[in-house]
Protein backbone atom coordinates (compact mmCIF):
# COMPACT_ATOMS: atom_id res chain seq x y z
CA UNK A 1 0.00 0.00 0.00
CA UNK A 2 1.23 3.47 -0.92
CA UNK A 3 0.15 6.61 0.91
CA UNK A 4 0.75 10.31 0.30
CA UNK A 5 -0.31 13.67 1.71
CA UNK A 6 -1.51 16.25 -0.78
CA UNK A 7 -0.79 19.82 0.23
CA UNK A 8 -3.78 21.00 2.26
CA UNK A 9 -3.65 22.95 5.51
CA UNK A 10 -0.84 22.18 7.92
CA UNK A 11 -1.08 18.38 7.90
CA UNK A 12 -2.05 17.57 4.34
CA UNK A 13 -4.86 15.43 2.89
CA UNK A 14 -4.26 11.69 3.10
CA UNK A 15 -4.61 9.80 -0.18
CA UNK A 16 -4.02 6.22 -1.31
CA UNK A 17 -1.78 6.04 -4.39
CA UNK A 18 -1.68 3.36 -7.06
CA UNK A 19 1.34 1.09 -7.34
CA UNK A 20 2.44 2.81 -10.56
CA UNK A 21 2.17 6.27 -8.92
CA UNK A 22 -0.26 7.44 -11.60
CA UNK A 23 -3.58 7.64 -9.72
CA UNK A 24 -4.86 8.37 -6.27
CA UNK A 25 -8.07 8.27 -4.26
CA UNK A 26 -8.88 10.37 -1.21
CA UNK A 27 -8.89 8.61 2.17
CA UNK A 28 -11.51 10.96 3.60
CA UNK A 29 -14.01 8.98 5.60
CA UNK A 30 -11.21 6.77 6.90
CA UNK A 31 -8.65 9.35 8.02
CA UNK A 32 -8.23 12.94 6.92
CA UNK A 33 -4.47 12.95 7.58
CA UNK A 34 -1.72 10.38 7.82
CA UNK A 35 -1.19 11.24 11.48
CA UNK A 36 -4.86 10.49 12.17
CA UNK A 37 -4.46 7.11 10.47
CA UNK A 38 -1.34 6.31 12.49
CA UNK A 39 -3.06 7.26 15.74
CA UNK A 40 -5.55 4.42 15.14
CA UNK A 41 -3.53 2.25 12.76
CA UNK A 42 -5.10 -1.07 13.79
CA UNK A 43 -8.48 0.18 12.60
CA UNK A 44 -7.37 2.43 9.74
CA UNK A 45 -4.95 0.05 8.03
CA UNK A 46 -7.55 -2.52 6.98
CA UNK A 47 -9.83 0.19 5.60
CA UNK A 48 -6.97 1.86 3.72
CA UNK A 49 -5.89 -1.47 2.25
CA UNK A 50 -9.45 -2.15 1.11
CA UNK A 51 -9.47 1.27 -0.58
CA UNK A 52 -6.12 0.47 -2.22
CA UNK A 53 -7.58 -2.75 -3.61
CA UNK A 54 -10.54 -0.83 -5.05
CA UNK A 55 -8.16 1.66 -6.62
CA UNK A 56 -6.16 -1.17 -8.18
CA UNK A 57 -9.33 -2.78 -9.51
CA UNK A 58 -10.61 0.50 -10.98
CA UNK A 59 -13.53 0.55 -8.58
CA UNK A 60 -12.66 3.81 -6.80
CA UNK A 61 -13.10 7.40 -8.04
CA UNK A 62 -9.46 8.00 -8.97
CA UNK A 63 -7.63 11.20 -9.93
CA UNK A 64 -4.29 11.71 -11.71
CA UNK A 65 -1.43 11.70 -9.22
CA UNK A 66 1.16 14.48 -9.46
CA UNK A 67 4.15 14.28 -7.10
CA UNK A 68 4.47 18.06 -7.24
CA UNK A 69 1.17 18.32 -5.34
CA UNK A 70 2.56 16.43 -2.37
CA UNK A 71 3.79 17.56 0.99
CA UNK A 72 6.09 15.19 2.83
CA UNK A 73 3.94 12.19 3.92
CA UNK A 74 3.96 13.67 7.42
CA UNK A 75 4.19 17.45 6.85
CA UNK A 76 5.08 17.73 10.53
CA UNK A 77 5.67 15.02 13.08
CA UNK A 78 5.87 14.51 16.81
CA UNK A 79 9.31 12.93 16.50
CA UNK A 80 12.16 12.88 13.96
CA UNK A 81 15.23 11.00 15.15
CA UNK A 82 17.98 10.30 12.65
CA UNK A 83 20.51 7.55 13.14
CA UNK A 84 23.88 7.08 11.51
CA UNK A 85 23.72 3.40 10.68
CA UNK A 86 26.36 3.35 7.94
CA UNK A 87 29.72 3.36 9.68
CA UNK A 88 31.55 4.11 6.43
CA UNK A 89 29.82 7.50 6.35
CA UNK A 90 30.73 8.16 9.98
CA UNK A 91 34.35 7.23 9.37
CA UNK A 92 34.71 9.45 6.30
CA UNK A 93 32.93 12.51 7.68
CA UNK A 94 34.75 12.39 11.00
CA UNK A 95 38.03 11.95 9.16
CA UNK A 96 37.29 15.22 7.37
CA UNK A 97 37.02 16.92 10.77
CA UNK A 98 40.18 15.22 12.02
CA UNK A 99 38.15 13.24 14.56
CA UNK A 100 38.47 9.57 15.44
CA UNK A 101 35.51 7.19 15.50
CA UNK A 102 34.95 6.00 19.10
CA UNK A 103 34.87 2.21 19.48
CA UNK A 104 31.34 2.43 20.93
CA UNK A 105 29.99 3.64 17.55
CA UNK A 106 30.39 0.10 16.21
CA UNK A 107 28.13 -1.40 18.89
CA UNK A 108 25.86 1.44 20.00
CA UNK A 109 23.87 3.43 17.38
CA UNK A 110 24.58 7.12 16.89
CA UNK A 111 21.37 9.19 16.77
CA UNK A 112 20.29 12.81 17.00
CA UNK A 113 16.86 14.38 17.48
CA UNK A 114 16.02 16.69 14.60
CA UNK A 115 13.44 19.41 14.14
CA UNK A 116 10.13 17.93 13.02
CA UNK A 117 7.78 20.89 13.05
CA UNK A 118 8.43 22.12 9.49
CA UNK A 119 9.34 19.44 6.96
CA UNK A 120 9.49 20.67 3.38
CA UNK A 121 7.76 18.98 0.47
CA UNK A 122 9.60 16.64 -1.90
CA UNK A 123 9.41 19.19 -4.71
CA UNK A 124 9.79 22.32 -2.60
CA UNK A 125 12.99 24.40 -2.73
CA UNK A 126 15.71 24.03 -0.12
CA UNK A 127 15.77 27.59 1.20
CA UNK A 128 18.98 28.73 2.87
CA UNK A 129 20.20 32.17 3.88
CA UNK A 130 23.84 31.86 2.81
CA UNK A 131 25.84 29.55 0.53
CA UNK A 132 28.73 29.91 2.98
CA UNK A 133 26.85 27.62 5.39
CA UNK A 134 28.04 24.63 3.31
CA UNK A 135 24.76 23.29 1.93
CA UNK A 136 24.69 19.51 1.56
CA UNK A 137 22.22 16.76 0.75
CA UNK A 138 22.00 13.51 2.71
CA UNK A 139 20.14 10.72 0.90
CA UNK A 140 18.60 8.33 3.41
CA UNK A 141 15.82 5.83 4.13
CA UNK A 142 13.39 6.28 7.03
CA UNK A 143 10.56 4.42 8.73
CA UNK A 144 7.41 5.62 10.46
CA UNK A 145 6.20 3.84 13.59
CA UNK A 146 2.99 3.43 15.50
CA UNK A 147 3.07 3.80 19.30
CA UNK A 148 6.28 2.15 20.51
CA UNK A 149 6.60 1.15 24.19
CA UNK A 150 9.70 2.16 26.09
CA UNK A 151 12.37 -0.49 26.44
CA UNK A 152 11.42 -2.78 23.57
CA UNK A 153 13.99 -5.09 22.03
CA UNK A 154 15.00 -5.09 18.35
CA UNK A 155 13.06 -8.34 17.98
CA UNK A 156 9.91 -6.56 19.15
CA UNK A 157 10.44 -3.45 17.00
CA UNK A 158 9.50 -5.18 13.74
CA UNK A 159 5.77 -5.02 14.48
CA UNK A 160 5.91 -1.26 15.12
CA UNK A 161 7.32 -0.22 11.72
CA UNK A 162 4.33 0.73 9.59
CA UNK A 163 5.70 2.76 6.68
CA UNK A 164 8.96 3.31 4.80
CA UNK A 165 10.04 6.41 2.84
CA UNK A 166 13.11 8.29 1.57
CA UNK A 167 14.74 11.38 3.08
CA UNK A 168 16.86 14.33 2.10
CA UNK A 169 18.30 15.26 5.48
CA UNK A 170 19.67 18.67 4.53
CA UNK A 171 22.87 19.60 6.37
CA UNK A 172 24.77 22.86 6.66
CA UNK A 173 28.28 21.43 6.95
CA UNK A 174 30.19 24.58 7.76
CA UNK A 175 28.02 25.20 10.83
CA UNK A 176 28.55 21.72 12.28
CA UNK A 177 32.04 22.01 13.82
CA UNK A 178 31.25 25.05 15.95
CA UNK A 179 27.95 23.58 17.13
CA UNK A 180 29.44 20.22 18.07
CA UNK A 181 32.31 21.98 19.83
CA UNK A 182 29.76 23.34 22.31
CA UNK A 183 29.04 19.75 23.33
CA UNK A 184 25.27 20.02 22.96
CA UNK A 185 24.56 18.67 19.46
CA UNK A 186 23.11 19.96 16.21
CA UNK A 187 20.62 22.78 15.88
CA UNK A 188 21.38 25.42 13.22
CA UNK A 189 23.31 22.89 11.13
CA UNK A 190 20.20 20.76 10.59
CA UNK A 191 17.43 22.74 8.86
CA UNK A 192 14.15 21.26 7.60
CA UNK A 193 14.33 17.86 5.93
CA UNK A 194 12.29 16.64 2.95
CA UNK A 195 10.72 13.20 2.48
CA UNK A 196 9.63 11.27 -0.59
CA UNK A 197 6.18 11.98 -2.09
CA UNK A 198 4.98 8.51 -1.09
CA UNK A 199 5.40 6.33 1.99
CA UNK A 200 4.84 2.59 1.56
CA UNK A 201 4.03 -0.31 3.84
CA UNK A 202 6.98 -2.70 4.18
CA UNK A 203 5.18 -5.49 2.29
CA UNK A 204 5.10 -3.20 -0.75
CA UNK A 205 8.87 -3.69 -0.99
CA UNK A 206 8.55 -7.46 -1.37
CA UNK A 207 11.79 -9.38 -0.88
CA UNK A 208 13.76 -6.11 -0.77
CA UNK A 209 12.50 -5.61 2.80
CA UNK A 210 14.39 -8.13 4.88
CA UNK A 211 16.33 -8.11 8.13
CA UNK A 212 15.03 -4.63 8.90
CA UNK A 213 16.69 -3.15 5.82
CA UNK A 214 15.69 -1.95 2.34
CA UNK A 215 17.98 -3.97 0.09
CA UNK A 216 17.93 -1.76 -3.01
CA UNK A 217 20.18 0.97 -4.46
CA UNK A 218 19.39 4.52 -3.37
CA UNK A 219 19.81 6.75 -6.41
CA UNK A 220 20.79 10.39 -6.22
CA UNK A 221 21.59 13.10 -8.72
CA UNK A 222 23.31 16.40 -8.01
CA UNK A 223 23.31 19.24 -10.54
CA UNK A 224 21.51 16.89 -13.00
CA UNK A 225 24.34 14.34 -12.95
CA UNK A 226 24.36 10.84 -11.40
CA UNK A 227 25.91 11.14 -7.97
CA UNK A 228 25.22 7.97 -5.99
CA UNK A 229 23.80 4.46 -6.17
CA UNK A 230 24.85 2.73 -2.92
CA UNK A 231 22.74 -0.21 -1.80
CA UNK A 232 20.75 0.72 1.30
CA UNK A 233 20.94 -2.85 2.59
CA UNK A 234 24.70 -3.24 2.32
CA UNK A 235 26.92 -2.40 5.28
CA UNK A 236 24.05 -1.03 7.36
CA UNK A 237 25.63 -1.65 10.75
CA UNK A 238 22.36 -1.13 12.62
CA UNK A 239 19.08 -2.14 10.97
CA UNK A 240 15.77 -0.36 11.53
CA UNK A 241 14.71 -2.80 14.24
CA UNK A 242 17.81 -1.83 16.19
CA UNK A 243 17.39 1.88 15.47
CA UNK A 244 13.75 1.92 16.65
CA UNK A 245 14.66 0.00 19.80
CA UNK A 246 17.53 2.41 20.43
CA UNK A 247 15.22 5.43 20.08
CA UNK A 248 12.78 3.86 22.56
CA UNK A 249 15.42 2.89 25.13
CA UNK A 250 14.39 5.49 27.72
CA UNK A 251 11.10 6.84 26.35
CA UNK A 252 8.05 5.60 24.46
CA UNK A 253 7.66 6.77 20.86
CA UNK A 254 4.42 8.37 19.75
CA UNK A 255 2.59 7.09 16.67
CA UNK A 256 3.98 9.00 13.72
CA UNK A 257 7.57 8.95 14.94
CA UNK A 258 10.10 8.98 12.11
CA UNK A 259 13.40 7.14 12.47
CA UNK A 260 16.08 7.74 9.83
CA UNK A 261 18.91 5.49 8.69
CA UNK A 262 21.50 8.21 8.28
CA UNK A 263 23.35 8.79 5.02
CA UNK A 264 23.48 5.59 2.96
CA UNK A 265 27.11 4.73 2.32
CA UNK A 266 28.99 1.70 1.01
CA UNK A 267 32.67 0.93 1.35
CA UNK A 268 34.76 0.65 -1.79
CA UNK A 269 37.16 -2.28 -2.07
CA UNK A 270 39.99 -0.23 -3.53
CA UNK A 271 40.45 2.98 -1.55
CA UNK A 272 38.05 5.30 0.30
CA UNK A 273 35.49 5.55 -2.50
CA UNK A 274 34.89 6.34 -6.15
CA UNK A 275 32.36 8.32 -8.14
CA UNK A 276 29.92 6.59 -10.47
CA UNK A 277 31.95 7.83 -13.45
CA UNK A 278 35.01 6.12 -11.95
CA UNK A 279 33.17 2.83 -11.61
CA UNK A 280 32.15 3.15 -7.97
CA UNK A 281 28.78 3.40 -6.27
CA UNK A 282 29.24 7.11 -5.72
CA UNK A 283 28.03 8.92 -2.63
CA UNK A 284 24.89 10.12 -0.87
CA UNK A 285 26.30 13.42 0.40
CA UNK A 286 28.88 15.93 -0.76
CA UNK A 287 30.81 15.73 2.51
CA UNK A 288 31.85 12.18 1.63
CA UNK A 289 33.14 12.98 -1.85
CA UNK A 290 34.99 16.01 -0.46
CA UNK A 291 36.64 13.78 2.15
CA UNK A 292 37.67 11.28 -0.51
CA UNK A 293 39.10 14.13 -2.59
CA UNK A 294 41.05 15.35 0.42
CA UNK A 295 42.46 11.87 1.00
CA UNK A 296 43.36 11.24 -2.64
CA UNK A 297 44.13 14.75 -3.93
CA UNK A 298 45.12 16.65 -0.81
CA UNK A 299 42.12 19.01 -0.90
CA UNK A 300 38.41 18.96 -1.82
CA UNK A 301 37.55 20.03 -5.35
CA UNK A 302 33.76 19.54 -5.29
CA UNK A 303 31.74 22.50 -4.06
CA UNK A 304 28.88 22.23 -1.64
CA UNK A 305 25.48 23.09 -3.11
CA UNK A 306 24.94 26.59 -4.44
CA UNK A 307 21.77 28.55 -5.18
CA UNK A 308 20.16 27.11 -8.30
CA UNK A 309 21.69 23.63 -7.89
CA UNK A 310 19.36 20.63 -8.09
CA UNK A 311 19.10 17.45 -6.00
CA UNK A 312 17.11 14.32 -6.89
CA UNK A 313 16.72 11.21 -4.69
CA UNK A 314 14.80 8.11 -5.77
CA UNK A 315 14.67 4.32 -5.45
CA UNK A 316 13.59 1.80 -8.10
CA UNK A 317 12.29 -1.72 -7.66
CA UNK A 318 13.91 -4.65 -9.46
CA UNK A 319 11.80 -3.88 -12.54
CA UNK A 320 13.06 -0.30 -12.66
CA UNK A 321 9.86 1.34 -11.40
CA UNK A 322 9.97 4.21 -8.91
CA UNK A 323 8.78 3.01 -5.52
CA UNK A 324 8.41 6.21 -3.49
CA UNK A 325 8.40 8.86 -6.19
CA UNK A 326 11.28 11.32 -6.30
CA UNK A 327 12.56 14.00 -3.99
CA UNK A 328 13.45 16.63 -6.59
CA UNK A 329 14.57 19.98 -5.22
CA UNK A 330 16.42 23.16 -6.09
CA UNK A 331 18.51 25.17 -3.66
CA UNK A 332 17.24 28.73 -3.26
CA UNK A 333 18.16 31.81 -1.25
CA UNK A 334 15.58 32.44 1.43
CA UNK A 335 13.34 35.37 0.45
CA UNK A 336 14.16 38.66 2.12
Amino acid sequence: MKLASLKSGRDGELVVVSKDLKRYVSAKGIADTLQTALDSWEQAESQLRALAEKLSAGEAPAHPFDEADCASPLPRAYQWADGSAYINHVELVRKARGAEVPASFYSDPLMYQGGSDSFIGPRDPIEVADEAFGIDLEAEVAVITDDVPMGITPGQADRHIKLVMLVNDVSLRNLIPAELAKGFGFFHAKPSSAFSPVAVTPDELGSAWRDGKVNLPLLSQVRNESFGCPNAGDEMTFNFFELVAHAAKTRPLCAGSIIGSGTVSNKFEDGPGKTINQGGRGFSCLAEVRTVETITLGEPTTDFLRFGDSVRIEMHDEQGHSIFGAIDQTVAKIPA
